[in-house]
C-alpha cells in the first residue's frame, strides 16, 4: 500500500523541528558573518584599458580592413598579456615577490565584442600594488609587443588609479550572510524531515494503524490524576467532618 503525505503533516513536521530549524539557520548565518568580517582577506581590483588601433595622421582614413585585422589580433593579444613574456618583466621591474604562476592569477583580460578596447584587471589585497600591477602590464606589452609581433597598433588608453576609501570587490559580506541563511535553511528543513522519516516511535493511535495494519476499535482515555486525587480529598473531608459532628453530639 503505498504511503502519501499530506501537506497538513509537512506543515506539522516543520512545526515540531522548528527550533532545531531556527538554531541551525542562525549557526549558518553567524559562521558566515564571522568569515566574512574576520577571516577573510579583502581583496581589492584595479584595471587599465588598451586600446587596439594603428596610430594614423589626420589626412589618413581608417578602412574596414584595418579594424577587422584589429579585432582579430585582440585574441592573440589577451594571450600575450598573460605570457611569461610579459609577466617576467613586470616581476622583475617591479620587483614582486610572487611567481609567474601566481601573477597570472591575478590577472583578468576581458574585451567586448566588437571593440577594440582591452581591459586588464588586477586583483590583489593591496589596492596601491594592483594599480601598480595593472600599470607597469599595460607599460610593457605596449613597448613588447612591437618586438614579439613586429606591430604598433596598441596604446593606453586609461591607467589604473586607486580612489579614496576605495571598497574591496570581495568578500560580498551581506551577499555570503543571505547565501548562508537560505543554504542553513534548506538543510535545516531537509535534516528535520530526515529525522522524522527515521523515528519509528508510536506516538499515537494513527501510528498503530499504520504499524500493524488493523482498524482501531477504541482508545483508553487518559486519566487526570490531579482530578481524582481532588475527588478523593474532597471524600476524606466529608466523612471527617461527619465524624467530627457524631462526636460533637
Amino acid at each position: 500500500m503505498e504511503e502519501t503525505i499530506s501537506l497538513k503533516e509537512l506543515l506539522q513536521t516543520l512545526k515540531k523541528r522548528l527550533n532545531l530549524i531556527a538554531v541551525i539557520t542562525l549557526l549558518a548565518v553567524m559562521v558566515s558573518g564571522i568569515i566574512s568580517f574576520f577571516l577573510l582577506t579583502p581583496i581589492y581590483q584595479a584595471s587599465t584599458q588598451l586600446l587596439v588601433n594603428q596610430s594614423k595622421n589626420e589626412q589618413s582614413m581608417y578602412s574596414v580592413g584595418e579594424v577587422q585585422t584589429n579585432l582579430q589580433l585582440i585574441n592573440t593579444y589577451n594571450v600575450i598579456i598573460k605570457s611569461p613574456a610579459i609577466l617576467d618583466l613586470v616581476i622583475d621591474e617591479l620587483n614582486l615577490d610572487m611567481t609567474t604562476a601566481e601573477l597570472n592569477g591575478k590577472i583578468s583580460v576581458q574585451s567586448e565584442q566588437n571593440s577594440q578596447v582591452v581591459n586588464i584587471s588586477i586583483q590583489d589585497a593591496d589596492a596601491n600594488r594592483a594599480a601598480e600591477i595593472a600599470n607597469k602590464i599595460a607599460e610593457v606589452f605596449t613597448r613588447e609587443i612591437t618586438n614579439i609581433m613586429k606591430v604598433d597598433n596598441v596604446s593606453i588608453l586609461a591607467k589604473a588609479v586607486v580612489l579614496d576609501n576605495q571598497s574591496p570587490i570581495k568578500p560580498q559580506p551581506l551577499l555570503n550572510i543571505a547565501i548562508a541563511m537560505v543554504v542553513g535553511l534548506m538543510a535545516a528543513v531537509g535534516l528535520a524531515f530526515l529525522l522524522e522519516y527515521l523515528d519509528n516511535t508510536i506516538k499515537n493511535e494513527q501510528d498503530i494503524e499504520k504499524t500493524l495494519g488493523l482498524p482501531l476499535l477504541g482508545v483508553i482515555a487518559q486519566i487526570d490524576d490531579s482530578h481524582l486525587q481532588n475527588k478523593v480529598s474532597s471524600r476524606n473531608e466529608r466523612k471527617a467532618r461527619v465524624r467530627g459532628e457524631s462526636i460533637g453530639s
